[in-house]
């Protein structure tokens, strides 16, 4: 089974587009989150929820 772990973000209204694609694109890149769900808000505001498998290390001896 998959544990994840998840981070949500809140982008105000006045936050451009490329500012937020910039921002989830360093996220995904240097911190191996993947987008789970990016709900946009009629005033247009965004809240992104990102999530990241948790790797458990079994052991070996």
């Amino acid at each position: 089974m998959l544990d994840y772990s998840y981070l949500d973000l809140y982008l105000p209204r006045d936050t451009p587009r490329e500012v937020a694609r910039q921002m989830l694109t360093e996220h995904a890149e240097h911190g191996d989150w993947e987008l789970e769900r990016l709900r946009l808000y009629p005033d247009g505001s965004r809240r992104v929820r990102l999530r990241r498998k948790i790797i458990r290390a079994a052991r070996t001896m």
